[in-house]
This record gives structure tokens, sequence and C-alpha cells, in this order.
């Protein structure tokens, strides 16, 4: 029985056709696709072929690894990359049958195609210096294996492009029995000049820091100097951002999206319900619990965590409702008392766009017991100082008003109000849904009796003049220096375009960069 893990980054044109090729095999196994907080549909494709999706706790591909593994339930776990749609249709056969015959422990894949540059100029070369019994597998970045779980649950997944190599060198280490597995001609995208130099400072990185207590000759000191032959680091990050929308709608999680109770039915799960009771009864200040409750998942992994979320049905329609408020141009959101990792982990089930959560810290994907609650969850003492500081959800909407540059009466917000009346308040609708709270008519704009969300589309269609953005009157003298503005600002997008034509020119002429 064989765990197969898909960590993905916004693959959502590629990840179904990835799932269905690995379904054809007649092996008996689980797919779990790991999303590394995608910005496209990966997410909601994923689960159209009925796959566990899970959201990893922070970015990162070797973060995403581990925390597939933890959520494997099979003693053989494979890794297959999302965006790649020439795999064979044998690849988990290929890549697993050594194990299953008990004549490897980790097997490492290779392909046809040339070797890209990082692995010639860096990972070769170094490894042919600091572990030169690895320096003949062909391709020692590749990201398709196979491993016993036993022997993964000992290594060490870096965060970054070192990932691979620093799987390869730990299983060498471990002393585990590995193999190459050849998988055909395999076709992925070409990486760009900046991201290679990622890769190559990234690759080195992990392989020098594999082997740092070795006692390296002066000379092999000298060739390591001379490895760094792709130019310096360029920044290469992807932004989530936002920024100057105009209509939104935040979905209190507890209230208004899972129809349980998270943190009772985890601490059922965890056998700790006498403990959650004893803390509610015990304590009343909202900081103090949060502090004891996170302290009862101490030492649960973040697959633990999110299978409880994913056992909570939500709204059954709020899926549809999201979709169709963002065709009409509403950013949507969740906000929680609970942990920032399961919120997440919805958000991207639900295809909405942000999550403002207290953070359970987690050290590799563990929860350590400890939770950071933000400040724009906290409202500062009444007589200015800097001490204890009280728990107030009041804050989050001029947060997030300022945040994202959207004005006040423009945010719909969805909840009981069983936690509170404030929100309700001070939204430009507040709509009650689902709710006993007595009164309830007096704070909320709005009332959904539940269960359904369908009718919040009717309450935000019927309030146009609420979101209508409203812009000062401006004089005649301001009509001439707009105009003036805009014929500066056509001359300048004249001279960066006459810029980038030149810079492509000159880019054609360069070498297209090569496959890592």
């Amino acid at each position: 029985m064989i765990s197969i893990v898909i960590p993905v980054l916004n693959e959502g044109a590629t990840v179904r056709q990835v799932i269905r090729l690995v379904k054809k095999t007649t092996r008996k196994v689980e797919i779990i696709v790991v999303d590394d907080n995608s910005r496209d549909n990966t997410v909601e494709e994923a689960m159209k072929e009925g796959v566990r999706v899970i959201t990893s706790s922070q970015r990162g591909k070797g973060i995403s690894m581990r925390e597939g593994l933890m959520a494997a339930k099979y003693d053989i776990v494979m890794y297959i990359d999302g965006d790649i749609l020439t795999y064979p249709e044998n690849i988990v056969e290929l890549l697993t049958d050594p194990i299953i015959n008990d004549e490897s422990d980790f097997v490492k894949s290779y392909f046809t195609r040339q070797a890209g540059r990082v692995t010639q100029l860096v990972a070769k070369p170094l490894l042919s210096i600091l572990f030169p019994e690895l320096a003949h597998f062909q391709q020692p970045l590749s990201g398709m294996i196979a491993a016993r779980k036993s022997f993964l649950s000992r290594v060490q997944f870096e965060n970054d492009y070192g990932v691979d190599i620093g799987l390869l060198i730990d299983m060498h280490v471990l002393g585990a029995r590995i193999t190459e597995a050849n998988i055909g001609k395999i076709e992925n995208a070409m990486q760009t000049w900046e991201q290679l130099s990622k890769m190559s400072r990234e690759v080195s990185r992990t392989i020098l820091h594999k082997a740092e207590h070795m006692n390296l000759p002066q000379e092999n000191l000298e060739t390591l100097g001379n490895i760094n032959l792709i130019r310096e680091q360029m920044e290469y990050s992807i932004l989530e951002s936002i920024d100057k929308l105009h209509k939104m709608v935040i979905f209190n999680l507890d209230e208004a999206v899972f129809t349980q109770d998270y943190l009772q039915l985890a601490a059922h799960a965890f056998d700790c319900e006498v403990s959650l009771q004893q803390i509610l009864e015990h304590y009343s200040d909202p900081v103090t619990i949060l502090e004891h409750t996170a302290a009862l998942f101490r030492d649960r992994n973040l697959a633990e965590l999110l299978e409880v979320a994913d056992a909570i049905p939500v709204v059954p329609d709020l899926k549809a409702v999201v979709h169709e408020l963002k065709k009409r141009g509403y950013a949507c959101g969740l906000i929680t008392d609970g942990f920032e990792c399961v919120a997440r982990h919805i958000k991207n089930k639900l295809g909405m766009d942000f999550v403002f959560a207290n953070r359970l810290h987690l050290y590799d994907s563990v929860a350590t017991g400890e939770l950071s609650i933000p400040e724009y969850f906290r409202q500062p003492s009444e007589d200015g100082t800097d001490g204890l500081l009280r728990y107030n959800k009041k804050n989050i909407l001029p947060y997030i008003a300022h945040k994202y540059h959207v004005m006040p009466q423009n945010i719909i917000y969805v909840g009981s109000g069983v936690e509170g009346s404030d929100l309700l308040k001070e939204a430009g609708i507040g709509v009650a849904f689902d709710t006993e709270v007595e009164c309830i008519e007096k704070v909320a704009d709005k009332i959904i009796p539940g269960p359904y969300m369908s009718p919040l589309l009717s309450i935000a269609q019927a309030s146009p003049e609420k979101f209508r953005l409203k812009l000062p009157p401006i004089s005649k003298k301001q009509v001439r220096r707009i105009g003036i503005g805009s014929l500066v600002a056509l001359a300048g997008a004249g001279l960066v375009y006459l810029a980038a034509r030149q810079l492509k020119k000159n880019d054609e002429q360069k070498p297209a960069a090569l496959l890592n």
C-alpha cells in the first residue's frame, strides 16, 4: 500500500491530469495533494478528483513534503510534482517496485533530457568533492522519489531548492539502500536566470551544510571557492495581495462556516475534553483561555489538526456562494478565534482570499503549545501604556479596511453574534446567520435564518449604494492639471514600452535559459 504525495503551487491547469494518471496504477494507493497556498484554482481542481487535499502551514516545498508525510497512512511514500504531464502511466510501479520487492529503501528517479545547468555546475561538482559515493547519480536534483516511511521520518526536509539533494544525502548517511529508476522522457517548464541563481545558492548551501562536520583538505576548499559560476541571486518571491479592492465579505469561520465547534471536536479527537472544559470553566479572560487551549494541542502535527477540520461539515452551499461573490467582484475571507493554519486550509478549500486568525506555533509542522495573538485582535489599555492588551475583535474591521484600502461601508460581515455583536454593528452590512441570539434584529442589518447561505447573494446585490465609491468634486483648474498629468504619464509609458522592447531584443540574442 502506497501513499502518493503531490506538493502543488498554482498548478490548477495540470493537477487533475497528474492525479488521473496516478490513479491508473494497479497498486492500492491513497493520494494526498498538499497545497502550498496557491492563488489559482489548484485546490478546487484537485478536490474534483476526490483526493485528500491539505493546506501547508507555510510556503515552501520542503514543508509541503513533510506535512504530506505526516498525513500519509501507508508504509511507502511516493512524491511527484503536480505540473508535469509526461509521466509514464506506470510511474507508480517504476518508483515503488524496488521498495516493494525489498531491493531498495529509497528510489530516486532520472529521466531523458540533458542534465540542467545547476546539476552540472553546482550539484555534481560539490557531490564529487564532499560525497563522492553520490556523484554517480544522474539527476540528484530530481523530485520524483519514493521511500520507506521509516526512513523519511528521520530526514530533514529543507524548505527551498535544496530539499531534493538534501534528502539524497540524508538517506545516504542513514545507510538506506538507494537505487535510481528511469521514468522515461520528462518535459517541464524552463527556469528563469533568477530562479537558476536562487537554485544554485540553495543547493550549494544544503550540500555544504550536510558536510559541515567533515574535515576538508585545503585543495578541496579552494575548489569549493570556484564553484559559484552562476550570477548573484535576484530576489524571487510570490506576493499574495488583494490590494485596492472595493467590495469585501468577511465570514466568521466559527459562526457562519463550520457547522460544529472545531475546538470541541479536536479535544475529543485528542482525548483532552476534560481539560478543555476545565479551562472554559476556570478562566474568563479570552487571552488566557486561548493560551491554555493552545497548550492542549502540543505535539499534535498539522496533518492531525487538519484532519479534524476536514471532518466538520461546512454550510452546504457556501462554496458556490463564495464563487458567485467573487465573480461579482467581492473579496472573500475568514476571521476566527481559532488557529491560522486551520483557517487557511478552509480558506483554500472554499476558494477564499484571506484569513485573520491567531497563530498556533509550529516547529517542523508540530504544534509547540504556544500561540501568538496578532495586533488586530488586541485593544490597547485605556491608560495608553504598553501593559497588558485586551482581546477584542472589534478592531479587525478598521484594520482590514486600512490594509486593503476598502471603505468600511463596503464590508459585509457574516456571523451569528454569539461571540458578540460588535462586528455586526461596525460592518457596512452586518448579516446574522443561523442564530438564536436574542434581539439580534436590533443589531444586524440583515438576517439569514440558515442553514443555507444563498440569501447572501440577494443582500449583496440589493445594496448598490453602499458599494459605490464616493469621489470628491473637482474644480476646472484640477481638471486641467489632471489633463497635463495624463499626458506626462502617457509619455512615460511610451518610454517604458520602448525600453522593454530593447531589453527583449537583447535577451533574444542570448542563449535560452537551460532546464535545471
